[in-house]
């Protein structure tokens, strides 16, 4: 009996691909909002209806396009009672300065697709720090969400909104303000 050969990629998959390997290129060199459908679609070689058809909108074609890597440090060698300021201190540092990370947070509070875009990147990159220091394992998830929560409103305050009194604190005012609420969520017994 001969193995049949493997079908050839379809069509859409490789519209869909080359549409996502010129967006991020776009995104990466233009940043979001100087980024245009008519631009990433010219660079696939494709129309721009096309890029609606698969994304939607802009919005959902940033939110397919862009990788987000949160490079969680490993806690191991961190003291315990330490987590919480140095989950802190890792986000402010990640956040400081990256349009990208901006432009996620933007897309994901307006964009249905953003905002499963953002919770896979949490739901895959937070949880295993989570689980790393949490004490019952079948608390991680609720946990890692009031991480999740506590972390994007500093974001969405500091970054996105540009509160005032958000953005004056010092990073070091951030980690001694906040590390305790993210140490509690992460590790302190269950209510």
């Amino acid at each position: 009996m001969t193995e049949k050969p493997p079908a050839p990629p379809r069509r859409s998959d490789a519209t869909r691909t080359a549409i996502l390997t010129a967006a991020r290129e776009r995104f990466g060199a233009d940043g979001y909002d100087r980024a245009t459908i008519r631009a990433i679609a010219k660079d696939a070689g494709i129309d721009p209806s096309m890029v609606m058809r698969y994304f939607g909108n802009k919005d959902g074609l940033f939110a397919a396009a862009v990788e987000v890597d949160l490079r969680f440090p490993d806690l191991a060698p961190v003291p315990r009672e330490e987590v919480g300021r140095a989950l802190v201190g890792h986000f402010l540092d990640l956040w400081e300065g990256n349009e990208q990370l901006r432009a996620v947070l933007r897309v994901g509070v307006t964009n249905q697709a953003g905002a499963e875009r953002m919770q896979g990147i949490f739901r895959e990159q937070l949880l295993p720090v989570a689980r790393q220091v949490c004490p019952d394992p079948e608390q991680v998830p609720a946990r890692a969400a009031l991480c999740a929560a506590q972390l994007l409103g500093l974001a969405l305050t500091r970054y996105v909104l540009q509160v005032p009194a958000a953005q004056a604190l010092t990073r070091e005012e951030l980690v001694v303000w906040m590390g305790p609420t993210v140490q509690r969520y992460l590790t302190a017994p269950h209510p």
